[in-house]
């Protein structure tokens, strides 16, 4: 499979997941609670719906592929090849009618995210990368159509000039909270929300800096093609690798990665 045809696979799973999800979204959808008692961690029928679509396609085109998704586990995750699936990331934004959210459909190579797509059918946007280039598609702006465009991050000296986002400081542990409010407090612009869409919009050239705590594979994996792609960088808070979630930073410029990771340390 050459490239084109790899794209054009990767666009029919976000096809897939788009006749899954839209039917529920905005509609009278019921929510489970997936925590214990004293959280809300809520999976729909959408997602349930979104990604066995998703895993019926990859089962059918790459048989020897793995797949890791959020709702339905793992399945030969030692292969070469490894699928990781978030059919609705942002489900509580879902639920509540915003559309910030999207699916996720990553790629991992030998244990290392090689290719990546968040898909907001809503809005009909998609935004992705392979980690040498990314790009947009969504509607055109004058007339009818998609429109295409290549992703840039956007240059930024320091954490005194980053929009920074994450998605609540609430879902921070006291001492994780205190570490990200010495990056909020110096920021200029700090705001709250967005899940995979505030990624997105730092690979577009609109964010400076993502910090988020708690983060699965699933969560991350098909964010930092994306990233990379568009010139960014993705590490845990630590500088590590990201590719197995934890505590992440996203930085669209080298220079406020550093400075958000040292106020990050303390």
């Amino acid at each position: 499979m050459n490239a084109g045809d790899f794209e054009a696979f990767v666009a029919r799973l976000a096809d897939a997941e788009g006749e899954a999800t839209l039917p529920f979204f905005r509609s009278a959808l019921g929510a489970q609670n997936k925590a214990g008692a004293g959280a809300f961690d809520p999976v729909t029928e959408a997602d349930h719906a979104a990604e066995v679509a998703m895993r019926r396609l990859i089962e059918a085109q790459f048989p020897g592929h793995g797949i890791i998704g959020e709702e339905f586990g793992s399945k030969r995750e030692e292969a070469p090849y490894v699928w990781v699936l978030d059919p609705i990331d942002g489900t509580k934004s879902f639920i509540s009618g915003l559309p910030m959210w999207g699916t996720l459909i990553g790629l991992k190579h030998n244990g290392q995210p090689c290719y990546g797509m968040m898909s907001q059918p809503f809005t009909r946007e998609r935004f992705f990368g392979d980690g040498q280039a990314s790009f947009w598609t969504g509607p055109a702006h004058r007339g009818q159509g998609q429109e295409r465009r290549k992703l840039r991050t956007r240059p930024c000296v320091d954490v005194s000039e980053a929009t920074v986002m994450t998605t609540s400081p609430r879902l921070f542990t006291p001492e994780k909270r205190a570490a990200y409010e010495r990056v909020e407090s110096r920021a200029r612009i700090p705001r709250y929300g967005g899940d995979c869409y505030a990624y997105c919009a730092l690979a577009a050239g609109h964010v400076d800096l993502v910090i988020e705590d708690g983060l699965n594979a699933y969560d991350i994996v098909a964010l930092i093609p994306i990233i990379e792609g568009a010139g960014g960088i993705v590490t845990t808070w630590d500088g590590g690798d990201a590719s197995n979630g934890g505590s992440i930073l996203a930085a669209g410029d080298s220079r406020a990665h550093e400075a958000a990771m040292k106020l990050l340390q303390g």
